[in-house]
Formats: C-alpha cells, sequence, structure tokens
C-alpha cells in the first residue's frame, strides 16, 4: 500500500518532482522475404508484440510482398533449392514435387500447432491493431496496385515515410 501512494505521489509531483508516465513501447517489423518460412517469422513477432500491448506496423518489402498481395498469399511455398536448413542436396531439392512436399509438410505442422494460414493472420494481426504497410519502392518494381493488396493493408509508404512513422519503435528486420 505504502509502494502505491508513493508511486501515485511521485506521478503527481507531490515530492517535489514529476516522473515521466512510461512512453508506449513500440516495435516495427520489416519482412522482406516472400517464403512461407520466412514470412512467419515477422507475423509471429508481429502477434506476440501486439499481444505484450506494443504498438505493432509491419512493413513489406521486396519478395515479402507476396504475403500481402491477394493473389500470392495462399500460394507461399519453402524453397528446397539452396535452402541450407533443409539439409538437402541441391540436386536433390530441386527434383520435381521436392518444394510442394516440403511446403506441405511445414503446413501440416503449423496445422498441428494451429499456426493460421497467412491470409487468416493478417486478419487477426489486422483486428488486433497491428498496421500493415506495403513498401512504395517494392510496389513500383514488382508492377503491383494497391488494388491487387490485401484489405488489411493500411497504405503504401515510401523507406522515409515508413522511418517517420517507426520513430521511436525498435526496427526489427527479417
Amino acid at each position: 500500500m505504502a509502494e502505491v501512494i508513493f508511486e501515485r505521489a511521485m506521478r503527481d509531483g507531490a515530492l517535489g518532482y514529476q516522473v515521466e508516465a512510461p512512453k508506449a513501447r513500440k516495435v516495427a517489423i520489416i519482412v522482406s522475404k516472400g517464403t512461407l518460412d520466412m514470412v512467419y517469422p515477422g507475423l509471429i513477432l508481429a502477434n506476440a508484440a501486439r499481444m505484450s500491448g506494443m504498438d505493432v506496423m509491419v512493413f513489406f518489402t521486396f519478395w515479402g510482398l507476396d504475403c500481402i498481395t491477394d493473389k500470392e498469399v495462399d500460394h507461399l511455398h519453402v524453397p528446397t533449392v539452396g535452402n541450407p536448413s533443409m539439409h538437402l542436396p541441391t540436386m536433390v531439392g530441386g527434383l520435381p514435387g521436392m518444394e510442394a512436399l516440403a511446403s506441405h509438410k511445414m503446413k501440416q505442422g503449423m496445422d498441428k500447432l494451429q499456426i493460421p494460414r497467412a491470409r487468416e493472420f493478417l486478419q487477426l494481426l489486422d483486428d488486433s491493431g497491428v498496421e500493415l504497410y506495403a513498401c512504395g519502392l517494392a510496389m513500383d518494381m514488382f508492377n503491383r496496385k494497391k488494388d491487387e493488396l490485401l484489405p488489411q493493408v493500411k497504405g503504401v509508404l515510401t523507406a522515409t515515410e515508413f522511418f517517420e512513422k517507426a520513430e521511436g519503435a525498435q526496427v526489427i528486420f527479417t
């Protein structure tokens, strides 16, 4: 009880000085890759941050745009060629059907853990207050239009606008 009274007195300036209220924690996550195994770390971090009460924005750039493009989001896959974490010789990873098999297995594992598919995950993030943005330069490079993006995407930003919005945030690049 005495601790609460002391904290109030400090906050109200009764002890001769003011204590600033803690600033809202804020995180900005950059998703730059569009494969199934590379999109989910950003989505999971955004969800965890939002569940922790943080303000969260996610900026999708380069191949990460696939995750927020309506015609691409349901077709994210796991690359098997050149992926050292697959522990497959390049030749085996390049065999027909290997990428589809790896993607299927990863989706099965996610289903077991009740991790939503990317489209649903993005809806959940949007519903919880996470702000989703596309990179303007990447949109121009890949000839994408705003109307091709999922409706949860709040807008298209330049890199400068992203950093202005992210001021004071911890920036995480995935």
